[in-house]
């Protein structure tokens, strides 16, 4: 199939190279004139800019937005609707608010234009590993453009098949889902990030505890000298807590055991306050998720080891560079 790509940044660059792997076409545009060289020397098609883009896509066209939640999304989108035709589609990629796109694609509709929100997760490693997809839209839409999210999953895999879910949708084993209507998308994958920043935080305090058993307020006697890259190598196989966040934290420690290189502060990007807020809207409690929230607030004031952690995995999946201080 026949993709127009907008915002080649650390992920939208790299989904253009797996489909361009699958052996789908790619017509890309950023407002970097060396990132859209650089991808078009791969094999993708250059364009410059938004008109330039859409008139070397086949109808029906398909643009995908990957660009910051907000206001360039936004402009982004609001230009792609007037420039667009009735059986075009329109995706976003990226973190928006869901109730944006639930306004997006009633707006869009009126023209006839498809708008599907993509919950997009796998940060950096997704070129290598594939994108977990949280889809929301058309169900029509979603399906005709099955090759280019199938092309873009992960795929099964290694990965235990779960019993029970015979005859449920197979889409869901791959790595990707309709999840329901316009905003669905965006809702699930801003749930996803709620429960990343409280398992990060498990972590990080897990393992400030770990370091802090060696410190001087305890009783000799009691002090207890951990190292604590091998405590996360050891929990990486086979244990309880196993995961890819304990696969990051693990390769953080090896390569600078005290962490030295991070500074503590952790930068929140919006989709935990969001999850925080919906779950106010809901009356359900979240307790974990709204403490984990304010203690990244509190790192910027007076950081710990447990933030060093939490910098330390943020930029493992997904690049983020923390600042060093407030």
């Amino acid at each position: 199939m026949q993709l127009g790509m907008i915002g080649l940044g650390r992920m939208g660059g790299n989904i253009v190279r797996r489909l361009m792997k699958a052996g789908h076409e790619a017509v890309v545009y950023d407002r970097s004139a060396e990132a859209v060289a650089g991808l078009a020397g791969e094999g993708a098609q250059a364009s410059g800019g938004l008109e330039d883009l859409l008139s070397k896509l086949h109808a029906p066209r398909t643009a995908w937005v990957m660009l910051p939640a907000g206001g360039p999304t936004e402009e982004a989108v609001t230009r792609l609707g007037e420039l667009l035709s009735s059986g075009d589609t329109i995706i976003d990629g990226g973190n928006s608010f869901y109730k944006d796109d639930i306004r997006r694609s009633a707006a869009l509709r009126e023209r006839g234009i498809h708008y599907l929100d993509v919950g997009t997760s796998g940060g950096v490693w997704g070129l290598e590993r594939g994108y977990c997809m949280m889809i929301g839209g058309d169900r029509g839409a979603v399906d005709r453009l099955d090759p280019i999210f199938k092309a873009l999953a992960p795929g099964i895999g290694e990965v235990e098949r779960t019993p029970g879910r015979d005859g449920r949708d197979p889409r869901a084993e791959q790595g990707y889902i309709h999840a329901g209507p316009s905003g669905a998308g965006h809702f699930v994958k801003m749930i996803h990030n709620g429960i990343e920043y409280g398992m990060m935080q498990a972590f990080a305090e897990g393992f400030d505890i770990l370091r802090g058993a060696n410190g001087a307020e305890l009783p000799a006697e009691q002090r207890l000298d951990l190292n604590l890259a091998d405590v996360a190598e050891v929990w990486r196989r086979g244990s309880v807590v196993s995961s890819w966040l304990l696969d990051l934290t693990a390769t953080a420690l090896a390569a600078d055991p005290k962490l030295d290189g991070f500074g503590g502060v952790v930068e929140d990007s919006g989709e935990g306050r969001w999850t925080i807020n919906a779950a106010i809207e809901e009356a359900v409690p979240a307790t974990v998720l709204s403490a984990a929230l304010y203690a990244r607030f509190r790192s910027r004031q007076e950081a710990s080891f447990a933030d060093k952690v939490l910098s330390a995995m943020r930029k493992g999946f997904g690049g983020h560079q923390e600042p060093k201080a407030r």
